[in-house]
């Protein structure tokens, strides 16, 4: 059967599900996942598709307080948006009809940190795969370092992290003909959020309908 949670439902079951981890809470359905395991071998329906940072303490099945088959995620270093990530995400929209994507991005980001050094500092990685990824990350944090927010380190890596979160998610809206599609004519959201290590609670900030 299709999924049929709407991207508005499933936003709401996210920000739920984070309430109750910010508040050291854990839902009954998260506790009895285990049972779900022989049901989700004929397939699944995750009702939203998360592109997050590989971030150890940053997982989203357990920031959004979700179980097995619940969550669609992709995870990569600085949640940067590459080609893979984009395949994955249409893969989901098309194959379990999920229409709600969020591009998740983490305070304390050790990609973003590592793009403010080498833009400022000019020590790029001796690892070309590791510049790949900075790389994706330099232009949304560029335009910051013509600010004020240049002398401020703690004040620019809060909002580079942001700026980075806003293009990816932006590149997810319209890299894509089958996502831009879907966003047309289909309900599909694309929006982005900030999740806060110190706080536990996941801001969406980037796209969310005023309803």
């Amino acid at each position: 059967m299709p999924n049929t949670i709407s991207a508005l439902e499933a936003l709401d079951r996210l920000r739920e599900g984070n309430q109750r981890f910010s508040q050291n809470l854990t839902s009954l359905d998260r506790m009895m996942s285990y049972q779900r395991r022989a049901e989700l071998t004929a397939g699944q329906k995750p009702f939203a598709i998360i592109l997050g940072c590989s971030d150890s303490r940053a997982p989203a099945e357990i920031l959004f307080d979700q179980g097995l088959g619940d969550l669609f995620v992709i995870r990569v270093a600085g949640n940067v948006v590459a080609p893979s990530q984009i395949g994955s995400v249409e893969f989901a929209v098309s194959r379990y009809n999920t229409r709600l994507v969020v591009v998740l991005g983490h305070s304390h980001c050790g990609a973003v940190s590592a793009t403010i050094e080498t833009l400022l500092e000019g020590e790029d990685s001796e690892s070309r795969n590791i510049a790949s990824i900075v790389d994706r990350v330099k232009p949304s944090v560029q335009p910051l370092l013509d600010t004020d927010l240049r002398h401020d380190r703690d004040a620019l890596r809060g909002a580079a992290v942001r700026a980075n979160v806003r293009a990816s998610a932006n590149q997810l809206r319209h890299g894509s003909r089958i996502i831009e599609s879907l966003i047309e004519s289909d309900g599909l959201l694309v929006v982005g959020a900030e999740y806060a290590l110190e706080t536990g609670v996941v801001d969406f900030f980037d796209g969310v309908p005023d309803v």
